[in-house]
């Protein structure tokens, strides 16, 4: 049994946000079902590369879902979703604030049908504000969250994530709202509506850089602050073979055995020294030795002693490295038509209710008849519905 059974999920979101959240979800047992509109579907369907067809990011993403075409424009539809919202726990939708209300499908609507539904609404800034309505990407939110400020190299422009923070951090925490809101749900008898905005969820991840902007009166700045690579004991260094290692030696007694290692013994009561003439004689000093070595014989001697450090690693390598591969966080998942590929495993390990793989991905519309025949409709009607593009 997974922590999640028996909850359903009624999943209105495209793109990567929406996708990340309700893998978690699915892959914590909940039953999620993927309500796509006809046509096109989700986007990230048809975002390469593919195989055989098929979008690998889809196939990464949407893992233990059902997927059920609808028409959301349509009266009919609107019949078979309510329907849909009688038995489901949750709702989520990702689209512009104002949308779902158009559509006569909002938490005020919905919940006059079930109020025990939790229902979710992420969007890019909010559902009200001065920026209510205006579009957004990840690149956007972490411009006005402060991300942006404070990453690159100092005196140089800002410098954007490898990775989308926005979209996935504000996945993570829709998951944790949705799971806050179902246990509320079960002392108060009732459901729930829930905001979630990327550009809060970025502002609110600033919790340190906004604790040393209200506590010294000024903003940290690229390349310069503690956590950015301000000083020699928290930084990304270059070794002998052209490879990078990260040296995280944030407590003094990780820096005094960095120091030991080093040979320069001298640096251990500058840490952290405001002095900037220091700070550029320990800059160089250390840049020099860490290319005496490669990133192998860094990591063997620095692990010995103690010194928080690693790798700055390429993707092939993360896919090879022992402790990834023990935790299971790379695993190969069967897909018809198109065989054994890699996935991402599932970040979080439950002792009793472990999270499964439980389904593949679904193709488009795949599970839009079962459905219906489980809310009860006939065989005649759903050849109608589909004939009226309903479906």
């Amino acid at each position: 049994m997974s922590t999640l059974s028996g909850v359903r999920v009624l999943d209105l979101t495209r793109l990567l946000p929406g996708d990340y959240c309700t893998m978690i979800l699915g892959d914590m047992g909940a039953e999620v079902i993927k309500v796509e509109e006809p046509g096109l579907g989700d986007y990230i369907r048809w975002v390469p590369p593919l195989i055989n067809g098929q979008s690998i990011c889809h196939l990464m993403l949407n893992r233990n879902k059902k997927s059920m075409k609808l028409n959301l424009k349509s009266e009919k539809s609107k019949e078979v979703f309510f329907k849909l919202v009688e038995k489901s726990d949750v709702v989520i939708e990702c689209f512009r604030p104002g949308v779902v209300k158009s559509l006569g499908i909002d938490y005020e609507s919905v919940s006059k049908v079930n109020q025990r539904i939790v229902y979710c609404s992420m969007s890019g800034y909010g559902q009200d504000g001065p920026y209510r309505d205006l579009p957004g990407h990840d690149v956007n939110y972490l411009g006005y969250g402060g991300v942006l400020g404070i990453t690159g190299p100092s005196g140089g422009a800002p410098v954007i994530p490898g990775i989308q923070i926005a979209d996935l951090t504000t996945g993570l925490m829709t998951v944790m709202a949705i799971l806050a809101a179902l246990l509320a749900r079960e002392r108060m008898g009732r459901g729930q509506y829930i905001d979630v905005s990327f550009l809060d969820v970025v502002t609110s991840l600033m919790v340190l850089p906004a604790a040393f902007y209200i506590g010294e009166e000024k903003s940290p700045k690229r390349g310069e602050w503690l956590l950015n690579g301000g000083f020699p004991c928290y930084n990304i260094y270059e070794t002998k073979d052209g490879k990078y290692i990260t040296i995280g030696c944030l407590e003094p007694q990780f820096w005094t055995n960095l120091c030991n290692v080093l040979g320069v013994m001298s640096f251990a009561g500058h840490q952290y020294t405001n002095d900037e003439a220091k700070l550029r004689e320990m800059f160089q000093t250390i840049r020099e030795i860490f290319k005496t070595r490669t990133l192998d014989e860094w990591l063997k001697l620095l692990s010995k002693e103690d010194v928080p450090c690693g790798p700055v690693y390429d993707l092939d390598e993360v896919f090879r490295d022992p402790q990834i591969l023990h935790r299971k966080m790379i695993v190969e998942v069967e897909y018809p038509g198109v065989g054994k590929i890699k996935q991402l495993g599932t970040p979080v390990k439950f002792s009793k209710t472990p999270c499964e793989m439980r389904s593949p991905p679904p193709s488009f519309g795949e599970h839009t008849e079962q459905i219906l025949k489980w809310l009860g409709y006939s065989e005649r009607e759903i050849l109608n519905m589909r004939g009226k593009g309903v479906t």
